[in-house]
């Protein structure tokens, strides 16, 4: 018997393993970024639920809004490589790839984490203190080492 393939399956395979063979460095906090994502998304719902304020109107902006982060990383990613592009053509050499795309990630991670964390916390589950705390603590560094890698950029500009 002859097997058909999906035309559909056939591209997102294809689209899939050239993301991953390009972006290896990225896949698996991607995929970490997805995951928080629909777990925050669904605990926010589990939240509206329980407050009785459940809405699709305020469904779809959480959606619109996890898409908007997708493309803020796209835009990380596009700012790595522009970096990288112009240090290369002034004879500069940086052995990283996605250096702003991965803090971007990182950041937003937290951020669902956080998110995930105050919506479980709302719905009457017990959160220990330390563990918001962790995670609040987890999110100053990202942005302070975010802020030195901005700021030891601009160094590298001015001294060109």
């Amino acid at each position: 018997m002859k097997e058909t393939v999906n035309p559909i399956s056939a591209v997102v395979a294809a689209a899939l393993g050239v993301l991953s063979a390009y972006m290896v460095q990225l896949f698996i906090p991607l995929i970490v970024l997805v995951a928080a994502m629909v777990v925050d998304y669904g605990t926010g719902m589990a939240k509206a639920w329980s407050a009785g304020e459940l809405c699709s109107r305020t469904g779809i902006k959480g959606i619109l809004k996890k898409v908007g982060y997708l493309v803020i990383v796209l835009v990380a990613m596009g700012a790595d490589y522009l970096l990288r592009y112009g240090m290369e053509q002034v004879g500069i050499h940086i052995n990283v790839e996605f250096l702003i795309a991965a803090i971007v990630i990182a950041w937003l991670i937290i951020n669902e984490l956080i998110s995930i964390l105050e919506n479980v916390a709302a719905v009457g589950a017990p959160v220990p203190k330390f563990l918001v705390t962790l995670i609040k603590k987890l999110k100053n560094v990202t942005e302070s080492h975010a802020e030195t890698v901005a700021a030891d950029t601009e160094g590298a500009e001015d001294e060109n």
